[in-house]
């Protein structure tokens, strides 16, 4: 039957991102539930564009844990590195007779959209069952390690890190910018000076030091970590996908 409303609010509304797990073997049957969602996710063009590489052995949970500063890769339930996929998309190609085309920017475009909408099936499924999850970037951190360490083929580039399991740490609900900055009819509409600043003063309240602006420029802005890692990012892509 399909859900109220208020039912889809209260369980959207319910997400929050854990870090701090608890030690729990997940059960065989919610794992194959959780990995048949993510099979069931959007696909452009059919192609099933994505892989997941599930980390198992603790050495190299731990491993990732220390190259992407994100230590429970080490404790969750569940430990993933997400990816765009066009090896296995070429493996098919050929076994009909066919060369792929040159075509690296709309290979990672639609690599990439494949692999987030198949993560984000895993990750709702998870707390559909209970679980809670973490989305982890800082893969970027350590690129060609990860390439290394999980023996990705050319045409394979990691993506995101995905953590999921029981959490031990207390639900914290993080606001979100005013809809009408996000939501746009037929044009786009630049936000006013008001609504930006709206914004920055809603969404200090996640932050330590109450001052959102700051958090986004140690990432983005210049000298920012997201700088740094735009370098590796492109060797990689280079690499893997000769673009």
């Amino acid at each position: 039957m399909p859900k109220t409303t208020a039912e889809v609010r209260t369980f959207f509304d319910a997400h929050w991102t854990v870090r701090k797990y608890k030690s729990f073997e997940m059960p065989p049957d919610h794992l194959d539930t959780i990995l048949s969602a993510t099979q069931r996710a959007p696909t452009d063009a059919t192609a099933q564009m994505y892989s997941f590489i599930r980390l198992r052995d603790s050495q190299l949970r731990e491993k990732f844990g220390s190259l992407t500063g994100n230590p429970h890769f080490a404790t969750a339930s569940l430990s993933f590195l997400v990816c765009a996929d066009v090896h296995r998309l070429e493996l098919f190609l050929k076994s009909a007779g066919h060369e792929l085309a040159a075509i690296p920017t709309i290979a990672n475009h639609f690599g990439i959209g494949d692999a987030v909408m198949a993560a984000q099936n895993m990750l709702v499924a998870s707390e559909m069952l209970g679980y809670r999850g973490c989305w982890i970037g800082g893969v970027l951190n350590a690129l060609d390690e990860i390439v290394s360490l999980t023996k990705l083929p050319q045409g394979v580039v990691p993506f995101a890190g995905l953590t999921i399991g029981v959490a031990d740490e207390p639900a914290v609900h993080r606001p979100r910018i005013a809809r009408s900055l996000i939501v746009h009819e037929d044009t786009y509409r630049e936000p006013s000076e008001s609504e930006i600043n709206e914004s920055v003063a809603l969404m200090a309240s996640i932050t330590a030091r109450g001052n959102w602006a700051e958090t986004l420029a140690r990432y983005f802005a210049k000298d920012g970590t997201m700088e740094k890692r735009e370098g590796s990012l492109r060797a990689i892509l280079k690499k893997q996908l000769k673009s």
